[in-house]
């Protein structure tokens, strides 16, 4: 069968031959290359956002992060599904404020312009928050550490703040 125990081929065991990329992220789902750019871009911005910010605002990474994030945030949900998670009636206010904030960062005013874009960012991403910390929870190191009971609870006081758990 071409497995290593039955006697196969050990190159042949491990050729994927033309099979979609699979990974733990997409459950079984074939990812394709512009997500899996996406991802890329999004993490080169989330690093260069945090590079900045460690580096007493520099104007010039934050300008950097802010773009490959929103480059990476279309890549990954595609741009007609991004076109409609930004400009959601609903989400009229996280989006002002977080493209206001870029723009603010933009024009070299880094401190404001990051204030008002965590602001954007909280109103537009805070659904996903208690997603993201249930994920974090199950990580081997990470997951040890946010079980603690002093950090579980006050994690869970902010992220389920006002949401039905």
């Amino acid at each position: 069968y071409g497995y290593p125990l039955h006697g196969g081929n050990i190159s042949n065991a491990t050729k994927l031959r033309g099979q979609p990329t699979m990974n733990f992220l997409n459950a079984g789902v074939p990812m394709s290359d512009s997500r899996k750019i996406g991802l890329g871009f999004s993490g080169l911005g989330l690093f260069f956002l945090f590079l900045g910010v460690l580096l007493f605002f520099d104007s010039a990474l934050l300008t950097m992060g802010n773009v490959l994030f929103i480059a990476g945030v279309t890549l990954v949900i595609g741009t007609k599904k991004a076109v409609f998670f930004f400009f959601q009636w609903s989400k009229w206010k996280g989006t002002t404020c977080f493209f206001l904030g870029v723009f603010i960062v933009l024009f070299s005013w880094p401190v404001i312009g990051m204030a008002i874009q965590l602001f954007g960012f909280i109103n537009l991403f805070g659904d996903f928050f208690p997603i993201a910390l249930r994920f974090a929870r199950n990580l081997p190191i990470i997951g040890a550490i946010l079980r603690l009971p002093v950090l579980s609870q006050v994690l869970d006081k902010i992220v389920y703040s006002g949401r039905a758990v």
